[in-house]
């Protein structure tokens, strides 16, 4: 975690991806800032602090797992999405909860063997360019170098004979043709040459699946999928895709897994995040009684230890969770709160509800974050040659459109931009390849109301628009 992640400095990274929720922002912050405290507290009270677990509440499409994806991104840590009502009771067929912990680890380790594998990349590089020399340009060796199985008298006969002039000329020509080639090989020179090459063909994972459809297989599974052989295929690929092979081959050879998996179990257990979704399906209405109900009651009970800090046993070994960040969201438009089990509740302590989109905040959407959806349509277009604008009135019209048609029908937060700038831009965007166009293409505050006024004319606005 880097130590200029200031309180203050992580709401400003996440107001270039996030318009508003500036309480939402203001809570993760200071949770991901004391992770970083309690890292650096004294030995002795280290192992008591526990993290303050965040539950969000607010409607849908208003940025709560966008808040905790980009947390994670700032602080390069393990992150796992998983969706409460995906999981079921111990007991029944589906996934247990203890599944988003493997999850976790399981992005730990390709989070630390990402890093490992980009620290050895020009050792790796470097050897992979020797191997596709190899197959270029095949080394040539002297006699002298040249293992030969023979009886004691042909070495002996060997040894009084002079070097043979035309083998040394031969290996002075290897080597400087291969050097030539080497200096072509690191600038880029022959990326589109062909080559063949042996490759290790992909088998098929053996699927275990355990009694009444347990998880945690994966031991098993994996021991098995090590015996089946692996089988070799000779295919001819461009340099740059051979390379891109030799590069991932000599990263599994110079990478110490056992290394990675201590320092991913590491990371998951002190910095990792899991965002449980829809925590509000499993939240039972009071007064209700029988049916799925008691699977979900007994979902919310098998959550307890996890959250309040338990050992699980993953493939790469044990991980407590003790130290490890969730974050609770739902809309809890039918249920509320107080619905979950009073356990349940304890272990989030902070309650954060996030506000409803208005229109000036779909204003900021689509014109401010690095990632605004009119900036992503620009991009794309710009690869046709085609430099789209939009007028400050048209962005205007589609935010009030937009916050008109949640109002209306039903309110999906910033997603509903998502749906409306699909149906202003899907007639440009399909005729623009065939125009051959190399000029800009305006979004005019006629064109939004020519376009997407009838839409919302209508009253049953969902046969147009999700």
């Amino acid at each position: 975690m880097k130590d200029t992640l200031t309180p203050a400095r992580i709401v400003q990274e996440l107001d270039k991806y996030i318009i508003g929720q500036a309480e939402a922002k203001k809570s993760v912050a200071i949770a991901l800032r004391n992770r970083w405290r309690r890292l650096r507290a004294r030995d002795d009270i280290r192992k008591e602090i526990i993290p303050n677990n965040i539950m969000m509440i607010g409607p849908t499409g208003v940025g709560k797992t966008e808040i905790a994806r980009r947390l994670a991104q700032l602080a390069e840590a393990p992150f796992v999405k998983v969706e409460a009502s995906k999981f079921t009771e111990v007991g029944y067929v589906g996934r247990d909860v203890e599944s988003m912990v493997r999850d976790l680890v399981e992005q730990a380790v390709n989070l630390v063997r990402g890093e490992q594998k980009e620290a050895i990349k020009e050792k790796a590089m470097a050897n992979a360019n020797e191997q596709i020399l190899d197959i270029l340009i095949p080394p040539l060796r002297k006699k002298s170098d040249r293992q030969i199985i023979m009886s004691p008298a042909f070495f002996e006969e060997e040894e009084e004979q002079e070097p043979d002039a035309s083998s040394m000329a031969d290996v002075d020509l290897n080597e400087r043709t291969r050097e030539k080639f080497r200096l072509k090989l690191e600038r880029g020179e022959l990326e589109e040459r062909t080559v063949e090459l042996e490759v290790v063909v992909p088998t098929h994972n053996v699927q275990i699946v355990g009694p009444m459809g347990m998880e945690g297989m994966d031991g098993l599974q994996d021991m098995l999928s090590g015996m089946v052989p692996k089988k070799k295929k000779k295919r001819k690929l461009t340099v740059a895709e051979a390379r891109e092979y030799f590069i991932n081959e000599e990263a599994e050879k110079l990478i110490d897994m056992e290394a990675v998996t201590k320092e991913a179990i590491e990371r998951a257990e002190n910095s990792g995040i899991i965002f449980i979704d829809e925590i509000d399906k499993v939240a039972v209405s009071s007064g209700s009684s029988g049916g799925p109900d008691v699977s979900r009651q007994g979902v919310q009970r098998d959550l307890l230890p996890i959250v309040e800090g338990s050992v699980v046993n993953t493939k790469y070994g044990s991980v407590k969770t003790d130290h490890v960040l969730f974050i609770a969201a739902g809309a809890f438009h039918v249920a509320k709160p107080s619905d979950l089990i009073p356990e349940l509740q304890g272990r989030f302590p902070i309650r954060v509800e996030l506000n409803s989109l208005t229109e000036e905040d779909f204003v900021k959407i689509l014109t401010q974050p690095r990632n605004a959806l009119t900036k992503q349509y620009q991009a794309l277009l710009e690869s046709e040659n085609v430099q789209l604008e939009f007028e400050e009135d048209a962005v205007k019209e589609i935010a009030a459109m937009a916050f008109e048609v949640n109002q209306e029908v039903e309110n999906i937060g910033a997603r509903r931009l998502h749906t409306i700038l699909s149906n202003l831009l899907n007639e440009i965007l399909f005729e623009v390849p065939d125009l051959n166009l190399e000029t800009s293409y305006v979004v005019t505050l006629d064109m939004v109301r020519e376009k997407l006024s009838h839409m919302v004319k209508q009253r049953d606005l969902s046969h147009y628009i999700l």
